[in-house]
């Protein structure tokens, strides 16, 4: 698709955003929906374990390019904008009724089929909503997540057209695997993250007797990190980089920089939230970082959570695309400009930028942190001497000598 192409589909989805919500201009009265889905479900974890929603999400009328609402990658590689997203993802209806995880013991056993072929869908699906009571606008942020748009309890729910689900999915859902072999099956096929985390939340993955619904902030983490332990079973094999990388960059208000230093495989991500910004309505700097050696992380992240595996895994894309292993340290720096939190897709498509330009590349330790300072200072106005002096990864490479020094 050319740019031409691209804008065009932007406005005329935008266009018809704006007028379907001047026509539902009381949502109070909205009972009914004649809509389809992008296809897009989304398994909510704020109920009681091991009880949850499933949500199915739709524009409020059918709308021919419903895929645009729920593409996070579309909207990275277009440059859209935070009020772009916003327009897309809170015009959605979360049509969404309750069920315990093991959803075929569940009252709403149907609901949770048609919530799953939504879901494995690899095109917008036509669907009839009736709902219960009337939308609710309250919407909550979440680091992990994207907004999911007016809230509503489903009654009922009918498919009213053909379900295309792609045969590779289909064969994995058959097969009696690990969910995580499932995940990497479909992803050395082609399918994205994006995709997969959907495919994983809706419980058809794995052994017949371990098949469970996985709420979608806890599906997108683990798709992430067994997509990155993948990788990296190879990566831990490559011969080092040979100099020092420096990359820098910025999107949606989330600036990056990321140094790739001739080692073993090691990670460290370090997020600074300034005052302003999404995550930080206080007038100081806060901050909060996570790390891991060649070996490895044993527990979840609790610091960075969900935005730790999101901005690791375009650095194994890379490391994996050159054949090479590094030590990996990842600074954001989440400005006032990302002013509304849209979930660590965010944090992974801006790194994905970040890796693909502005690379420098140095021969020495000291060349390469002294450019990442002048860089901070210059491009970011930030000196980046404070996360130096407390970074893990730096102290382990200044003290732990390396073979390669020792021949």
């Amino acid at each position: 698709m050319d740019g031409l192409v691209k804008e065009k589909i932007r406005f005329e989805a935008i266009k018809k955003i704006a007028e379907t919500g001047f026509k539902y201009r009381s949502l109070k009265k909205i009972s009914n929906l004649d809509t389809n889905s992008p296809p897009s479900v989304f398994i909510g974890s704020r109920l009681r374990y091991p009880l949850v929603n499933v949500g199915i999400l739709s524009p409020l009328e059918r709308d021919e390019n419903s895929w645009i609402y729920d593409d996070a990658k579309y909207w990275a590689e277009n440059d859209f904008k935070i009020n772009d997203v916003l327009k897309f993802r809170n015009s959605l209806v979360n049509s969404r009724f309750q069920s315990k995880v093991h959803g075929s013991s569940s009252l709403n056993k149907r609901l949770v089929l048609i919530a799953q072929e939504i879901a494995l869908a690899s095109k917008p699906v036509d669907v009839e909503i009736e709902l219960r009571r009337r939308l609710n606008i309250d919407r909550r942020r979440d680091r992990v997540t994207m907004p999911q748009g007016f809230k509503a309890p489903l009654k009922k729910a009918k498919i009213t057209s053909n379900v295309k689900i792609h045969r590779k999915v289909d064969k994995v859902i058959n097969d009696e695997i690990k969910a995580s072999e499932g995940v990497r099956y479909l992803h050395k096929s082609g399918f994205s993250e994006y995709a997969l985390s959907k495919i994983l939340s809706v419980g058809v993955l794995g052994l017949k007797k371990d098949k469970k619904l996985v709420p979608t902030r806890w599906s997108i983490t683990a798709t992430d990190d067994i997509i990155g332990k993948s990788l990296l079973k190879k990566i831990r094999d490559y011969k080092w980089i040979e100099n020092y990388e420096l990359f820098f960059g910025e999107f949606m208000g989330n600036q990056y920089m990321i140094m790739l230093f001739p080692n073993v495989w090691s990670y460290e991500l370090f997020e600074l939230y300034l005052p302003g910004s999404s995550w930080n309505p206080s007038h100081e700097i806060k901050a909060s970082t996570d790390y891991e050696s060649y070996a490895g992380r044993k527990s979840y992240a609790l610091d960075t959570a969900g935005g730790y595996y999101a901005a690791r895994l375009p650095v194994l894309e890379y490391l994996e695309k050159i054949k090479r292993q590094a030590s990996a340290l990842v600074i954001r720096i989440e400005t006032p400009s990302y002013w509304a939190a849209l979930g660590v897709w965010v944090c992974r498509e801006a790194c994905r930028k970040t890796l693909r330009y502005r690379k420098l590349e140095f021969d020495s330790f000291e060349e390469a942190v002294n450019s990442l300072q002048n860089i901070g200072k210059a491009r970011f106005n930030f000196a980046p001497s404070g996360i130096l002096k407390k970074s893990r990864l730096i102290e382990a490479i200044k003290t732990q000598k390396s073979l390669r020094e020792w021949f």
